[in-house]
């Protein structure tokens, strides 16, 4: 069923203080979209009740706190009467190799980057379910599809999210609720800044090869984040939105590189394959 609010969608976005969070939820409240914000510290959103007032419910929210996610899910629910968007946002990069990051830090990062996630769009859906409509939005990234060294969980982490949304996409289609991925590729938002990186303890070997990696990305052309909303918008307004969106010029040519590749390894070891069938 196709969303029958044309105008004034509500969105529930995750992750609103800053990054691309912050950029779309202005963008969306500019648009006038009604939108709950929320972010882990209230206090970086209350910004946005002076400037939008009753067009936006800022609420506090770790999506790491489960029983939290319900109780703010149903409040935005409830303010507002419906949500047609439910944007997942929340999100970080841990930094270090494979060796490195211990099973502490990649618990976490699974914590935030796909429980959470996952927390949110298990509560909003009993609500988009009972109004027959929705479009759930999860931020993921280029590096959903390839990878690359020294952030290589944070990867995982992001295909262990493109592997649920794809899942859910079929899983939801019957109750008229869409899911698109979102692929941003590198973009000049605080992704990069402290409170978006964690740090896994170092060892002395590989000291080398990752500072080369850490000046290799700052050669990285990164793509403006203000001028991603429009985008986002149409994807929102599609009566048929895409699955999997890339954000960016610089991702297809990537995967596409990628795949070849992997293709390619799959046709040359196949005669070995086939013969393993039995």
């Amino acid at each position: 069923m196709a969303n029958q609010h044309e105008k004034n969608k509500v969105w529930f976005i995750t992750g609103a203080s800053r990054g691309f969070g912050r950029v779309w939820t202005e963008a969306v409240l500019k648009r006038g979209d009604l939108v709950a914000a929320t972010a882990r510290q209230l206090s970086s959103i209350t910004d946005l009740k002076e400037k939008y007032g009753e067009n936006v419910l800022t609420l506090e929210l770790d999506v790491t706190n489960h029983d939290q996610v319900k109780t703010v899910i149903a409040q935005a629910y409830d303010h507002f009467g419906r949500l047609d968007i439910v944007l997942n946002n929340a999100g970080y990069s841990l930094v270090g190799t494979i060796e490195e990051a211990s099973a502490d830090d990649v618990r976490a990062l699974y914590e935030t980057n796909v429980h959470g996630p996952l927390a949110v769009i298990k509560a909003a859906l009993p609500f988009l379910r009972k109004q027959g409509y929705g479009h759930i939005l999860g931020t993921s990234s280029n590096l959903g599809h390839v990878t690359m060294p020294v952030i290589g969980y944070y990867c995982s982490s992001k295909w262990a999210f493109e592997a649920i949304h794809e899942s859910l996409a079929a899983e939801v289609k019957a109750f008229g609720i869409s899911v698109t991925i979102i692929e941003p590729g590198a973009y000049a938002t605080e992704f990069g800044s402290q409170e978006s990186l964690k740090f896994a303890a170092g060892l002395d070997i590989y000291a080398d090869f990752k500072a080369q990696f850490i000046e290799s990305l700052k050669t990285l052309e990164r793509g403006n984040p203000d001028a991603t909303p429009q985008a986002i918008f149409k994807i929102v307004d599609s009566e048929n939105p895409p699955l999997r969106f890339h954000l960016g010029s610089h991702n297809l040519p990537w995967v596409r590189e990628a795949y070849a590749e992997r293709l390619a390894t799959w046709e040359a070891w196949d005669d070995l394959s086939s013969s393993a069938q039995g």
